[in-house]
Order: C-alpha cells, then structure tokens, then sequence
C-alpha cells in the first residue's frame, strides 16, 4: 500500500499521513475535502475504489434526473415512444422554475428534443412533459422512479419529485447515485447526448432557446464523456459523472461540495486516482477461439470450436496479480448449429471466487449430416 501512498502524495492528492485499508481511503483526505459525500467505482464490475459517507441519506438536487433519464430510456426501449413521437406541453409542465428551455403550453415537441434538453441543461420542464406523457402524471411516474430505484438495491434512495426542485422527504446517498448512473449508460443512446456541448434549442414557434452542457468536465477532462449536475442551496453543489480509459469506464458521485468548481476538481482527483492505481485486465476475448471445443451430435461434424459472447475483463489493483481461471460448461447440443449460437457457458473465478458468468457461443456453422454421412460413420467402424 505504501506504493499507493506515494503515488498519492506525489499528485498532491492527499497528506503524506494519510493511511489507506483496502479500497477506503481516509475520508479527511484531499482528494474530495470540502464534499459531503463521494463515492467512486469500476463500471463493469461494480467494485468500490473510493468512499467517503457513500450512505449519508443527503438532497441530491437535479442528479434525480438520473433516474428520470431512466424511465424515459426504458420507455423507448420497450416501444412505449419512440425519438420520433411528439409530446404536447401541458400548463403544469411548461410552469416549472429552475433550470428549463422555456417549452411553450400547449406546443408540441419531439422525445428527442426532450431528453436532449434535460441530458445537456437539466430542463426541469421537459423532465415534467415526459413524465406526463410516458405515466399520465408526474406522480405516476415518482412511484415508477421509487420503484426502479428499489429493483437497482439503491435502499437510502426516495424521489419525491422528477426534476429534483426542492420537496420534503427527498434523498439519496453518493453511493446510490453512483449505481442508478451506470445503471443509465446502458443505455447506448445516452452518449448521444451526453457529449453534447452547446446547441440551439428550436421551439414551433421558431424562438430558439441556446443549451450549454453543465457538465464542465467535458472541457476540463478529455476522459469524461459523459455527466449529470446538481444544485440547490439545500443540496450544495453536486455531480456525477463517467470518464473511460481504454477497457475501463469509472463511476463517480460527489454530494454537496461547497463550491462549483470543488465538484469538479474532487471528481477529476477520483477519476485520476482511479485510473492510475487500477485495471481491467483482459481475460477472454470475444475475437479469440477458445482451445476448447464441444461435442455435438447428429452433425457433418463431431465437434466444433467456440469463444466467449463478449470480451472477459477482471478489475484489480495495478500491483497485483490475481490468481484467474475459467471453467467451461457445455450444453448438450444437437445439429444443425449456427455461428453465434449459444452453446454453453464460461465461470471465470478471480482468486477462487466466482467472479462473473458468460455465455459460449459457437465459432462455425456444423450442418445436419444426411443419409451419406451417416452411412459413412457407420461403414468407418467396420472392421476389414
């Protein structure tokens, strides 16, 4: 750990004396002094690098709009709406305060341009409009939040409104928010907007509202792709935000720094320390065969090779060397099979745990013997 420490040290992250036990660090150090809370973590694999009161139950502002995003995502990849569908702004809606594009009563606007103002300007109007249009009402939709907040684990989490404005009983933790935003990048379509920097917002009536992305990351740190911003005086000055370095994406959450710019800084130190201190070391790769090959019956073939569904990463520390292995099941399989088809599956442990499952697809088509084929194999066995 001494490494760690220095390394620290040297970035003027934290004070000589600072001790580190495992994944914590001193939550009195540098790296995020002046927040509440912080947390930080390794996208794919879920592990914490960093915390700091990561389940202090705190106002979290506009990042509520994480889980607003969420909902709205979900309903387009369930066909519920699509991009293209257009949503007419209701009085309640187009009346909300706060950060907005100033969405005209009565007007109608594409989904598109919806999420694209909230990801970019936190648009607490369009946040209202689609809870309207996706739920019936913003209420309806809170408890669809609350709820997907529940299935994600996130346990000192409670919406009261979509927008994130201040209301009583209103909360969530660092860590919470941390997991309910890596839960929104799987959602591919996110990153269309997330890196968004500045754009005009058209209304139907032609006036043009300009959006600036309030996420200041996007200028300040080349690694960062992607973020969500929060402030009221209540809450304090909040964020979340992603950053990736080749095979590894970083999470990170920070509630109620004293100032803008401390946000930011606290998460960049997270993000570097992160980055410089750990890995995603590549352990299969959806590109290469396996040595392994499975048995398949009633084929031109007797067996055929296969490779991973997706590419294999385990996340460690820069210093150390998990001992990793991988078990390899196989499904009883008949012909005919197709290049792609699931087959199987691969354990991969990391120190003699489980660590994570992947499914084993087949690399070839194998065809259904025929008659001739049949006849072959059975006329190969006969003796001379």
């Amino acid at each position: 750990m001494k490494k760690i420490i220095s390394l620290l040290c040297a970035a003027g992250l934290v004070g000589c004396s600072a001790a580190t036990t495992g994944f914590e660090l001193d939550s009195k150090q540098i790296m995020t002094a002046g927040c509440k809370s912080a947390y930080l973590m390794d996208s794919h694999s879920g592990e914490c690098i960093y915390k700091q009161n990561e389940l202090e139950r705190l106002p979290i502002a506009s990042m509520c709009k994480v889980m607003t995003l969420t909902l709205v995502m979900d309903a387009v990849d369930s066909g519920k709406i699509t991009l293209d569908d257009t949503v007419m702004v209701s009085d309640n809606a187009s009346g909300m305060g706060g950060s907005q594009v100033f969405l005209a009563s009565g007007c109608k606007y594409s989904v598109d341009q919806l999420i694209k103002s909230i990801v970019v300007c936190s648009a607490n109007d369009s946040c209202v409009a689609l809870s309207e249009a996706i739920a019936g009402s913003e209420e309806n939709f809170v408890d669809a939040m609350n709820k997907k907040a529940a299935e994600l684990g996130c346990n000192d989490t409670l919406f009261a409104n979509c927008t994130g404005l201040p209301k009583p009983t209103q909360y969530s933790c660092a860590k919470d928010v941390a997991v309910m935003f890596n839960n929104l990048l799987h959602y591919e379509n996110y990153f269309n907007y997330s890196k968004v920097w500045l754009e005009d917002f058209v209304h139907p009536d032609n006036r043009i509202t300009s959006m600036t992305n309030t996420n200041k990351l996007l200028k300040k740190y080349k690694l960062c792709d992607g973020g969500k911003t929060g402030f009221t005086n209540e809450a304090g000055f909040c964020f979340t935000a992603t950053a990736k370095k080749d095979n590894m994406r970083l999470i990170s959450a920070v509630l109620g720094a004293d100032t803008s710019d401390n946000r930011f800084d606290s998460t960049m130190n997270m993000f570097n320390y992160g980055f410089a201190n750990y890995k995603n070391k590549t352990i299969l790769d959806k590109d290469i065969v396996l040595t392994d090959e499975f048995s398949v019956s009633g084929g031109k073939k007797h067996s055929f090779a296969v490779y991973p569904e997706k590419d294999c990463y385990i996340f460690t520390q820069k210093d150390k060397e998990p001992e990793i292995s991988y078990n390899v099941i196989s499904l009883p399989v008949k012909a005919p099979i197709i290049k792609g088809q699931n087959v199987g599956t691969i354990e991969i442990y990391k120190d003699g745990v489980l660590y994570e499952t992947v499914n084993a697809v087949s690399a070839e088509d194998v065809k259904k013997a025929g008659f001739g084929d049949n006849f072959q194999n059975i006329s190969g066995n006969w003796a001379i």
